[in-house]
């Protein structure tokens, strides 16, 4: 077990853990810094640090200030990080309507419109299309999964823009694909 850490230092771990991973719950917090949720709570509430679901909603809002190529109300699922022409982050719910009945396993075609919408949304043009999809399922995806997909532009060439997307649930990457974007002049 992990002894105890003096406060202004642990108050600075808090900072980096929610910096570097946004999503950390207060329970995982709590359990990576070995304090009780009510100090981790009271930690967060001290330093200005709102909790997940608002860090969430924030990050969400700044992201869809910036979007070019397609409307927000077009991603499928939320957009919560965007650099255009650099890389993006959005999170899907997999819910009980997004599988098939009789396997509980999601339908492909809403994982591959999470990559597909975040693919477009990295895009810095005001009109971009799908010209390529090399798209790979690697694990069967059930409900109640939240899977996280993470786009990057790995290369520009004239109107073409080349993405990978790495989607992943808990544990694992569960779908990637790469896409040739191709952005159209207005």
């Amino acid at each position: 077990m992990m002894a105890r850490i003096h406060k202004k230092l642990r108050q600075e771990i808090l900072k980096e853990k929610i910096e570097s991973n946004p999503f950390l719950t207060d329970g995982e917090l709590a359990v990576l810094l070995n304090v009780s949720i009510q100090t981790l709570r009271l930690d967060r509430l001290e330093l200005g640090i709102p909790e997940l679901r608002e860090r969430t909603k924030q990050m969400a809002e700044r992201a869809q200030d910036k979007l070019k190529a397609i409307a927000s109300n077009e991603i499928v699922g939320d957009l919560i990080d965007l650099e255009l022409d650099k890389q993006g982050i959005s999170i899907l719910h997999i819910t009980p309507e997004m599988v098939f009945e009789k396997t509980q396993i999601a339908r492909g075609h809403y994982v591959f419109s999470q990559a597909n919408s975040l693919a477009l949304a990295v895009i810095d043009a005001p009109t971009a299309l799908t010209g390529v999809a090399n798209v790979k399922y690697k694990m069967p995806i059930h409900v109640g999964e939240k899977l996280i997909a993470k786009a990057e532009v790995i290369r520009k060439r004239g109107n073409k823009s080349f993405i990978w997307v790495k989607t992943r649930n808990e544990k694992q990457e569960v779908f990637r694909a790469k896409f040739i974007m191709v952005s159209l002049e207005p």
